[in-house]
């Protein structure tokens, strides 16, 4: 389960950097390198870095700075807590899906098990994906141990 949270934040970091093509960076250096500062540190916060720089592979559904930002006023200080570590586990690795998905792969699911314990829903419509209440923005980063799909919003298990 921290295994797949770190590569979440990583992935989110590796969205900014725009990167289409198969790199030989892991999530979390990519993730590092596209500058997704707030699940940046949300991960080291929960202490997933090493998780992320696993073998994996992972497909993270990494939500961008301005998703995190969407949150309640205070949410995101609240969770960044030592005494929210495990809270801040749980809904980072709801983002993280053992294997490595591609784009054509996600669009013929209509759910999928995250790392978490729980299901996302997949719906795809008018010509975007959304999983739970988050639209996939950017799809098929690629590292070294899995792909990231950048979402507009943090999603949070049930």
């Amino acid at each position: 389960m921290t295994h797949y949270l770190l590569i979440l934040l990583a992935g989110a970091f590796a969205m900014t950097a725009g990167a289409s093509t198969a790199s030989a960076a892991d999530i979390v250096d990519t993730a590092v390198a596209g500058k997704f500062n707030t699940l940046v540190a949300a991960v080291k916060a929960a202490g997933l870095v090493d998780t992320l720089k696993s073998p994996g592979p992972f497909t993270v559904f990494a939500p961008t700075d301005d998703a995190f930002a969407k949150l309640p006023p205070g949410a995101l200080e609240s969770l960044l807590k030592p005494e929210n570590k495990a809270k801040l586990r749980s809904i980072l690795t709801y983002h993280v899906v053992p294997g490595k998905l591609m784009a054509v792969d996600v669009v013929k699911l209509n759910s999928i098990k995250t790392v978490e314990g729980q299901n996302i829903m997949i719906k795809t419509m008018n010509g975007g994906v959304m999983v739970d209440n988050a639209r996939v923005i950017k799809t098929d980063i690629t590292a070294s141990n899995g792909v990231i799909h950048v979402i507009d919003a943090v999603i949070l298990p049930k």
